[in-house]
């Protein structure tokens, strides 16, 4: 498991001060994208950390933006840096991988979850019974790989220095018997055992009887990063009837810090941690 900060906040940053730097030269974006040879869309990538910019586009970029030699060259090398590979572009052709490389440099994880058990916290039986309804044309091979990533995912947990995890399940998302009730029960007893073995977990229940409230268009994920160099993201996955996923990652202060108060609100409302492990106990006891 990589340290932080990661190729993909490398990039962030990269971008960010790239984006700094040519509004800072009055520049626009479709003028970069004349010097560059290239569509304004590649531009716009390279600013949100979307793609690896190489070395060369960050140096014709800087010339152009009249940066001195010296910051030029360390920002070319920065450049190199970032383009090295994390562990999970291994498995490029799963979802979710860029999720990953914000989870890998994260400091805190505020994560809301309104049908499924966290990724993070799903046992191999659960993860394939999700894996084989969602996406019920995938050959058992690619199932097996799926649920293998989503495995070593969780490694994160296990590291020295591992994120604070903050997670919100709804209550029917603990009532759903995914995979039969033998699987939901080994689930719920994975949760039961994750909370009381890793300290950086806190795990919080949403009663049905809290009703409505401010999260109710579905889940969400804050990640949040000690450097100031590296803002905060919140991460909306939305998957369409033709099981092709969108997701959404944006920066805006103001978006990031409306969803952090709604995770506060949520918590405010959910079960305390320890009410909400008798409330996992009982629901075992019932399975």
């Amino acid at each position: 498991m990589p340290t932080r900060p990661g190729p993909t906040v490398q990039r962030r940053r990269l971008g960010i001060e790239l984006r700094r730097l040519r509004e800072q030269a009055g520049k626009t974006i479709d003028e970069v994208a004349h010097v560059l040879e290239c569509n304004d869309s590649k531009v716009s990538r390279i600013e949100n950390g979307q793609v690896s910019a190489t070395p060369r586009d960050v140096r014709d970029m800087l010339q152009f933006y009249g940066v001195d030699p010296e910051r030029r060259e360390e920002l070319v090398e920065f450049a190199r840096t970032a383009r090295k590979k994390g562990w999970w572009e291994a498995y490029s052709d799963t979802p979710i991988v860029p999720l990953v490389g914000l989870e890998v440099a994260a400091d805190r994880i505020l994560a809301y979850e309104a049908m499924v058990v966290h990724g993070l916290l799903q046992t191999k039986d659960y993860a394939s019974s999700l894996i084989r309804a969602l996406q019920p044309d995938l050959s058992e091979g690619q199932i097996r790989r799926w649920v293998e990533f989503r495995m070593i995912r969780q490694d994160l947990l296990g590291r020295k220095d591992p994120p604070a995890l903050n997670v919100i399940l709804e209550e029917c998302v603990l009532r759903r018997p995914v995979g039969g009730r033998p699987v939901m029960r080994a689930q719920l007893q994975h949760l039961g055992e994750a909370v009381a073995s890793k300290p950086s977990l806190t795990l919080r229940i949403l009663p049905l009887s809290i009703g409505e409230h401010a999260a109710m268009d579905g889940a969400f994920t804050v990640y949040s990063f000690s450097e100031p160099a590296d803002p905060d993201v919140v991460y909306f996955e939305h998957t369409s009837f033709e099981r092709v996923t969108n997701d959404h990652y944006v920066e805006s202060p103001e978006i990031v810090e409306r969803y952090r108060l709604a995770f506060e609100g949520l918590a405010a409302a959910a079960l305390s941690p320890d009410e909400s492990s008798l409330f996992l106990s009982r629901l075992i006891g019932e399975l």
